[in-house]
């Protein structure tokens, strides 16, 4: 095992839902499996005004539930050992000198990680009074929480704000899909194995789906999520980074910019969509009541009239020479049939003039099971050589005995290690954003309704009818 960095990670927004139900969780896996530094220490700052034996009984009722595994008293109490409170309002500069002096009394940090686990209008006061107090230092590392606008202006101006404090390269971008072991595995899975990587391009591959479904409906974010939507929750960040392991170019190293630097290239590909393009190409729709379960209109604090998408799915196309012409086809939803986050690739009918056309698919499965599953074609049991399809399954669960970690627990321990590959750099970001602003831009003016589609399907029948277009089918509708 490398040497281990000592550090103070500092957590704004401490008393907050995501540092409750996943950062400290998250942390506590690492210090449990022996992956922190035994001198490292974490910081719980907001404007609550606690002292440190109240955050901790916050802490002991809010947190500890969320820790489902390796769960001992002992590792419990060693881990909380680690945590302070100190009551840092972003907008108050007096209170930052007081988290600078106790930042400033450990002479033998390695680092310090400053992770802005809140609203995105805070970054630009918060990274100011860290750098009036001199925290924005070469060993000082921040991490934003998304979502990182709602617009391609907003992004840039949040980014813009915080690179006023810090350089690029100490600024860490989260997105939990890239902490996932199984995104991940799909560069080795490409590069290192030399049979799927001379069938992965146009001429083997008819299309890509790239799916992430979700059962649940929006709960009690009602509000919330009736100003962003699925395009900004899902498409934007978590679906682009999984088309852009999918469909990037081997790149020159593993180091962090060559990969980015990869990633970029496919984002910038993306052929641009003409309003036109986003009417024929794009499907939005919301959930409906079925059964027991409520629509989309019904729920609690979303307005009778919200023309927000809960389901969204695109046809999009890659204008490189591994990609043209074949058809990405991204989708994400929520109460929808089943939950699942998914990559497909239907490989194209090769006729050989004995066992008919019989098409490939391989799927890459991130959640809920992590698996790779290969169709192929074999001889049904019995007399003759007809062939029957057949599943040929990895599953990476069981490839080794090594523990899994969370997606954000192995992001934290990336940040603590300087690792900046698994974040994203701004102009992937913005790039991002510069390709979804016309859909954003013609739904703004649009006169047409979201379609409906009945809660615990799998969405609109219009979304059906895009692939059938192509002569292709969504996986559940695949023999």
């Amino acid at each position: 095992m490398s040497q281990l960095n000592n550090f103070d990670m500092i957590i704004f927004g401490a008393t907050g839902d995501l540092s409750m139900r996943k950062l400290l969780p998250c942390l506590y896996q690492a210090h449990a499996a022996g992956l922190l530094h035994p001198k490292g220490r974490i910081l719980g700052v907001s404007r609550s005004a606690l002292d440190t034996a109240q955050f901790l009984a916050k802490v002991e009722s809010d947190s500890k539930i969320h820790v489902k595994k390796n769960f001992t008293d002992e590792l419990w109490n060693s881990f909380i050992q680690r945590i302070q409170y100190l009551t840092v309002d972003v907008n108050t500069p007096e209170h930052f000198g007081q988290l600078s002096e106790l930042v400033k009394a450990r002479t033998e940090t390695d680092n310090v990680i400053i992770y802005l686990s809140t609203a995105p209008k805070f970054f630009a006061p918060a990274c100011k009074n860290l750098a009036d107090v001199g925290l924005n230092a070469d060993n000082v590392r921040i991490v934003l929480e998304k979502p990182l606008g709602t617009d391609l202006v907003s992004s840039q101006e949040i980014n813009t704000d915080v690179a006023q404090y810090f350089q690029e390269n100490q600024i860490y971008r989260i997105d939990h899909y890239l902490g996932k072991e199984s995104l991940q595995n799909v560069l080795p899975l490409r590069f290192g194995n030399v049979f799927f990587e001379q069938v992965w391009n146009k001429d083997f591959v008819k299309s890509v789906q790239i799916t992430i479904a979700e059962q649940l409906g929006v709960e009690e974010r009602g509000e919330f999520y009736d100003i962003t939507g699925a395009l900004r929750d899902m498409v934007q960040n978590h679906l682009m980074q999984m088309l852009c392991f999918v469909a990037m170019e081997k790149p020159k190293s593993l180091g962090a910019d060559d990969v980015r630097d990869e990633k970029l290239k496919v984002v910038a590909a993306l052929k641009p969509m003409t309003s036109a393009d986003v009417d024929k190409n794009v499907i939005r729709a919301q959930y409906t009541d079925s059964g027991s379960l409520k629509g989309y209109l019904q729920e609690n604090n979303v307005p009778a009239d919200s023309r927000t998408e809960t389901y969204v799915a695109i046809r999009a196309e890659i204008d490189t020479p591994r990609w043209a012409g074949v058809p990405f086809y991204l989708r994400t939803g929520k109460r929808l049939a089943a939950r699942s986050a998914e990559i497909v690739l239907n490989f194209k009918e090769q006729e050989n003039g004995l066992f008919g056309a019989n098409p490939n698919r391989l799927v890459i499965s991130l959640q809920p099971d992590e698996t790779i599953s290969l169709k192929l074609y074999v001889k049904q049991v019995g007399s003759g050589l007809d062939v029957q399809p057949a599943e040929m399954v990895l599953d990476m669960g069981k490839v080794s005995d090594d523990r899994r970690a969370e997606a954000y627990e192995l992001l934290l321990r990336e940040v603590i290690d300087g690792r900046l590959g698994l974040f994203n750099r701004r102009d992937e970001l913005e790039k991002a954003w510069e390709w979804v602003m016309p859909i954003l831009d013609n739904w703004a003016v649009s006169p047409i309704k979201p379609y409906g589609y009945a809660a615990n399907s799998w969405g609109p029948k219009e979304a059906q009818d895009l692939l059938a277009r192509d002569g292709n089918a969504w996986l559940e509708d695949q023999a």
